[in-house]
């Protein structure tokens, strides 16, 4: 499949998947409260319903970008496999780590546990899920950017979708979250997930388990 697209054009599918992200926004500021539902009156039946209709939407938006990519512009993301050696296992690992260390400091504890205690093993479940599906849609943010900056650079060892994803979904939860320190973390996380995308070559198949394990580690 001969690859078609210009760095604009994934740059686009980029910035189109952080743009997905303001479908949670739209349906917990406008129509949710036109149903008389807000976060804060929620009961744990409409938080389930809120995480599945979320993640519906993104892992629909995400797989039509998806398929955009590939019809229109010749780029499969399933396309690459890699098998990993000792270093870029090592590499994982040590990131994985690094990930499980912030998210300690952040979170006062470990943090899976601690949502586990606080939510209940219903909420955890659903609410993982909806972690799933959020990883699957910031993934997409840095594979395109990655491919957009590698067609304008023509180098491909700089973290480039990393980067993008640090100034998009990142930064974002400065807005989403009101908080600078949780916004800078987020960014700083995302320059490393875009590093893993490249530390296992661009690999999807491993790319997405290994980005959804460090978000909720």
């Amino acid at each position: 499949m001969e690859n078609s697209g210009k760095g604009s054009d994934f740059l686009y599918l980029a910035l189109y998947a952080f743009a997905g992200f303001a479908f949670e926004l739209l349906l917990a500021n406008v129509i949710e409260p036109l149903l008389g539902i807000t976060l804060e009156s929620m009961t744990t039946m409409q938080n389930i319903v809120h995480w599945l209709i979320t993640s519906a939407f993104w892992g629909i938006f995400g797989c039509f970008l998806i398929h955009v990519a590939r019809k229109k512009y010749g780029f499969d993301i399933m396309e690459e496999k890699a098998s990993l050696q000792g270093q870029q296992i090592l590499l994982c690992v040590l990131s994985i780590l690094l990930m499980a260390y912030v998210q300690s400091l952040d979170w006062g504890g470990f943090r899976p546990l601690i949502e586990f205690l606080r939510q209940g093993p219903m909420k955890f479940l659903f609410q993982y899920i909806y972690y799933f599906f959020e990883t699957f849609l910031f993934s997409l943010i840095i594979i395109f950017g990655q491919k957009a900056f590698e067609i304008w650079f023509k180098k491909k060892n700089i973290p480039y979708g990393g980067i993008v994803l640090a100034l998009t979904w990142g930064l974002g939860h400065i807005l989403s979250k009101g908080s600078f320190t949780i916004g800078l973390l987020t960014a700083l996380s995302g320059f490393l997930f875009g590093a893993v995308y490249l530390i296992v070559g661009r690999d999807y198949r491993k790319t997405l388990p290994l980005l959804f394990l460090m978000f909720v580690i």
